[in-house]
């Protein structure tokens, strides 16, 4: 039961300025796959479709290092040493994870940045889920050729190689993003499992009043339409053996949540929520005004440096004419949160403006005309 809709390269949107295909806000009319959930201290972006997040995330597939296991955490509670590589290694094969072979502009720069603090010898292609061609044939000469399935044999769907146009946050059009409608859940379908998009889950409650679900459960869901989420028509119900919930952190959590609270599944525990954590990255928006370089060009994520142990940087990107995000950015500033806090900001804008008017005006007028 997936809320949101099933894409495919003819329905995905060019701009995420074509924010009815791009954001998700259904009570607005919005039914895209991409959504900002907004905290007190952190804006949580993820997905929703046919393929959940993958359809809108980067791509980028990291294996943490050794270290990651021994967190306190989950210490102990399974040899993750030993368990874990394994499990790696079958998800890589699935996503049919390779080394970035499109090092474009913007990976240079980073490379040259990489440089100037020392750490030249930590920059590297990142590991992602593209398409980029037959093995030993170059990603320029290979882009945008068609190919029978190239990872499960010729169960798969046919694929086309990646053209570099940095378009991969946006939903891939070219059929070299290896999202999880692409392997796991086409895969999936082809062997009889039935996708049911556009449907969200309102209520999960053990049979025959068997907490523990030993009979089943019965699930009600709604179509993902302001009819169906807000009026709660058009409701469906349907009964199951066993449920997986996987809505993604946000959406699992939110769902239990309820569920929970309502008395649908009343055995969740109580540490539900707790311990949550974000994956520890900052957005940090940078403009090379005087550069001639096209920085959309690439992949989404082509590359990375490590500036030490405990900060890894990544240069990313959204395809030209969808700046969007841009409307989240602007001047970074010193002091500490509070109500001092919006003061240290306007200094930081009064400082960027002093330096250079005419590109911070020309900034914000090309941002106005891409939205037009």
């Amino acid at each position: 039961m997936e809320q949101s809709k099933r894409w495919t390269p003819d329905n995905m949107p060019h701009s995420n300025w074509r924010l009815s295909r791009w954001l998700w806000r259904p009570m607005l009319g919005l039914h895209g796959f991409f959504t900002m959930s907004f905290f007190r201290h952190v804006i949580v972006l993820h997905g929703n479709a046919v393929g959940g997040g993958s359809i809108t995330y980067a791509q980028t597939l990291l294996v943490p290092p050794d270290r990651v296991w021994d967190n306190g955490q989950w210490a102990g509670l399974n040899d993750w040493h030993a368990v874990m590589p394994k499990h790696y290694a079958t998800a890589k094969q699935m996503l049919g994870v390779t080394t970035n072979r499109i090092i474009a502009p913007a990976d240079h720069h980073l490379k040259r940045m990489a440089a100037v603090a020392g750490c030249e010898d930590t920059w590297y292609p990142t590991e992602v889920s593209i398409f980029f061609g037959p093995e030993g044939e170059s990603a320029t000469s290979a882009a945008g050729s068609a190919h029978a399935d190239p990872y499960f044999a010729g169960e798969g769907p046919k694929r086309r190689s990646c053209i570099g146009c940095g378009g991969c946050m946006m939903g891939c059009r070219h059929g070299a993003k290896n999202s999880l409608d692409k392997n796991y859940l086409y895969l999936a379908e082809k062997h009889g499992a039935q996708v049911h998009a556009e449907t969200k889950v309102i209520d999960v409650v053990p049979l025959n009043g068997k907490a523990d679900g030993a009979d089943g459960y019965a699930v009600t869901t709604v179509p993902s339409t302001f009819a169906g989420l807000y009026l709660g028509l058009g409701k469906r119900r349907v009964t199951c053996q066993s449920i997986v919930f996987s809505g993604l952190s946000l959406g699992t959590q939110e769902l239990l949540f309820h569920l929970r609270d309502k008395g649908s599944l009343p055995n969740i525990s109580n540490a539900l929520g707790k311990r949550v954590r974000t994956n520890a990255e900052s957005l940090i928006s940078c403009r090379m005004p005087d550069s001639h370089d096209d920085m959309s060009k690439g992949i989404a994520i082509g590359s990375g440096i490590h500036i030490d142990e405990h900060t890894h940087i990544e240069a990313t990107r959204y395809p030209a004419g969808s700046d969007f995000m841009g409307l989240l950015f602007t001047a970074m500033a010193r002091g500490k949160p509070g109500w001092t806090r919006p003061f240290s900001w306007l200094k930081a804008m009064a400082k960027v403006v002093a330096a250079n008017p005419r590109s911070s005006f020309c900034a914000c007028r090309r941002r106005m005309a891409t939205s037009t």
